[in-house]
């Protein structure tokens, strides 16, 4: 092999390097001027593609210019590109996977979990989880199929058939071994269907509140109000009761119960109720109602009933008509809180009052 030989595969090894990049650079700065800002940021292309098609690049420039390498013998070159085509395919393989995460993103960027009304963006939410994972099973199946096919080998085939048959037997003793899994495997599915729960949505489970924050292909993660992370099954929500606010719209009420004497004039509070909520950015302006609900021997209950967008702004509205409701009527009916009435008898030493109201 001549020095001539070597300087010109080198020379054809830098080119291919040379002319991969510079191509993948201004694919990436069309790509990158045809986007606005708010693209860039939320669709991932840069993210997900940059990295693979700069290897399938590579790779084809390898293949191209390999026939003109004049170092290597035939036997050599065969091996060399069979190599090159088996990485082009696991390159490819790459490339539609960061496909289906640009894809994702692109559909996910039209639905913010974010808005008052989100319920279509959590239905889309979760099902895309669930496909996408779907969609990269099947790449990677196909990537396979590909791969063993181009490698032209018979043994290969013989074993492979050979391999799937055992597979199916053992596939047969994994599921009845690892009974939860397929279980959860199949609630997946039927949770991505049925819209049981969805992303963001807030749920009662197990006794904490929580939102959903993560569906898996095995589980589900519920972040808890404190910042905890609770891990259920996905079987859980197929098999168990639990509690969903927000299944067909985010729309809540809520309600903060007074107990005041029977003294305290409902009409007034009542109308104090509907000033409150009506300067509150909390309150929806659908439902504000006070009644009488239950009545004690001491006491009378009141029910303040309210309306929100959603969870956390009726737990926030529930807490300030009570702090604005019990504030109003310590300054203007401070005798209506309640209170412990004592009854005496007349004593030798003289009548006492026939009650005594003290404070409770």
């Amino acid at each position: 092999m001549t020095e001539k030989n070597w300087m010109l595969a080198t020379f054809l090894v830098c080119a291919v390097i040379v002319f991969g990049n510079g191509a993948h650079y201004l694919l990436f700065r069309l790509l990158g001027r045809s986007q606005t800002e708010k693209q860039r940021r939320y669709w991932g292309v840069r993210q997900h593609l940059a990295m693979p098609a700069r290897a399938v690049l590579l790779a084809i420039g390898i293949s191209v210019v390999l026939p003109l390498v004049p170092i290597l013998s035939v036997s050599l070159r065969v091996e060399v590109e069979q190599a090159v085509r088996v990485l082009l395919i696991l390159f490819l393989g790459w490339l539609g996977i960061g496909g289906i995460y640009v894809f994702q993103s692109i559909l996910l960027n039209r639905f913010d979990l974010a808005a008052a009304d989100n319920l279509r963006a959590r239905r889309v939410h979760t099902q895309m989880q669930f496909f996408r994972r779907v969609l990269i099973g099947i790449v990677v199946l196909m990537d396979a199929g590909v791969l063993i096919w181009s490698l032209h080998n018979h043994d290969l085939w013989k074993y492979g058939t050979g391999l799937l048959a055992s597979a199916g037997l053992a596939s047969l003793l994994l599921a009845a071994a690892a009974k939860s899994t397929a279980s959860n495997l199949i609630a997946g599915l039927q949770i991505a269907l049925s819209e049981i729960i969805r992303m963001d949505d807030v749920v009662i489970v197990e006794g904490e509140w929580g939102r959903i924050e993560e569906i898996t292909s095995t589980y589900v993660v519920v972040k808890i109000w404190d910042e905890r992370r609770l891990m259920v099954p996905l079987s859980y929500f197929i098999e168990t009761p639990f509690q969903n606010w927000t299944r067909r719209t985010s729309n809540l009420m809520g309600t903060a119960f007074l107990y005041v004497d029977y003294s305290v004039p409902v009409e007034p509070l009542r109308e104090e109720l509907r000033k409150i909520v009506s300067q509150s950015q909390l309150w929806d302006g659908r439902i504000c109602g006070l009644q009488v609900t239950n009545l004690t021997d001491r006491t009378m209950e009141l029910r303040c009933l309210v309306s929100s967008r959603g969870s956390s702004e009726s737990f926030d509205l529930r807490c300030l008509v009570r702090e604005k409701m019990i504030e109003h009527i310590r300054d203007n009916y401070p005798r209506a809180l309640p209170t412990l009435r004592i009854e005496s008898h007349a004593t030798e030493a003289g009548e006492l009052p026939a009650s005594i109201p003290t404070g409770e």
